[in-house]
């Protein structure tokens, strides 16, 4: 007799060789005929052109952070908003709490200027050789006194 783990594993090998046997029979019935136009990559209809490893800038992740957040925010506050009257003033402040710290992250985020879709270029430090790492306003300075030094 199999013990209740048993049970568990018997189902997940039934189901890996059913899955595998599905995918054996369907590689032997299924068509296969490659070309140029399958093989591409698929762009939603535009013709793709470049590498496909582009870097993202990184507000597109805060910004989908932070409407998930949001979002489980609402998730929480629409059930205790249709049994107010039930729980009473406990939760009642247990939730204003919630708010308040949902609402101190939010300004925290546009303290940070994460929320500013047009930020500028950063500087990034460059390297020059005899001076060292230097950052981009001071650069030209540099070079400025530089070439007020006789030679």
């Amino acid at each position: 007799m199999l013990s209740e783990f048993g049970y568990v594993l018997l189902f997940f090998v039934t189901g890996a060789i059913f899955v595998g046997v599905a995918l054996f029979v369907a590689s032997l019935i299924r068509p296969n005929r490659p070309n140029e136009i399958k093989l591409m990559t698929y762009e939603c209809g535009e013709i793709p052109f470049g590498n496909a490893r582009v870097q993202f800038n990184n507000r597109f992740y805060i910004i989908g952070l932070m409407f998930l957040i949001f979002e489980v925010e609402i998730l929480l506050l629409f059930p205790w908003a249709v049994v107010y009257k039930d729980i009473g003033w406990f939760a009642f402040a247990a939730m204003f709490v919630f708010v308040f710290l949902i609402f101190i992250g939010f300004i925290y985020e546009l303290g940070k200027g994460q929320l500013k879709w047009d930020i500028p270029k950063p500087k990034i430090p460059e390297y020059i050789e005899g001076v060292g790492v230097v950052e981009p306003d001071s650069q030209k300075k540099k070079r400025k006194r530089q070439s007020e030094i006789p030679v």
